[in-house]
């Protein structure tokens, strides 16, 4: 399987990159391919709302000269995306939610284009987030499923843990093999 995971935070070396270090290793040490996004090295910027992508068929088609084009083909490639993300404020960072906010190119439903270019993938969350999981990334957790409904993306689940010691809350024993267990658990569908 080849996996395409978008990494929302900021902090390189924090929580979620943590989070995500046996998660990768797993995958890699089961041969499948992975590239990694990290969104805030990368030039994202805010949806236009032009509806311009909308009237190019057979490929992503904004109009923006930025980094999601190279990160909608890696998407369109690929047979999973992860999205990696700290929650803040109930949601996802800002370089993931701009992101988000320009997945329209892949959907071909509001112009002369149809179609999708993603359909029939499988989408999961790896979150870090404060108080319980669906307190804490249950609302983000709901837009990615909202949108696997509207895209007929298949929602693959989400694997999440509580900062409750900083860096070491994501160290533990149980973190790192929830981590490699969920990677197990989507390389099985």
């Amino acid at each position: 399987m080849r996996f395409c995971i978008l990494m929302g935070s900021p902090r390189l070396n924090g929580n979620t990159a943590e989070l995500l270090k046996p998660f990768i290793a797993e995958l890699k040490e089961s041969g499948n391919e992975v590239s990694r996004f990290n969104l805030s090295e990368k030039d994202v910027r805010p949806c236009k709302g032009c509806y311009a992508c909308q009237q190019v068929s057979g490929r992503y088609g904004c109009i923006q000269d930025d980094d999601v084009t190279e990160i909608m083909d890696e998407i369109i490639a690929s047979d999973c995306v992860v999205f990696a993300t700290p929650i803040y404020s109930w949601y996802c960072t800002a370089p993931m939610k701009a992101l988000l906010d320009r997945h329209y190119g892949l959907n071909k439903f509001y112009g002369k284009a149809s179609g999708s270019l993603w359909e029939g993938k499988n989408v999961a969350i790896i979150a870090t987030h404060g108080y319980d999981a669906d307190y804490g990334a249950g609302p983000f957790e709901t837009g990615i499923k909202r949108m696997c409904e509207h895209s007929k993306l298949n929602y693959a689940g989400m694997y999440s843990v509580r900062d409750e010691d900083d860096l070491a809350s994501f160290q533990t024993g149980d973190a790192i093999s929830g981590a490699r267990n969920f990677a197990r658990k989507i390389l099985a569908l």
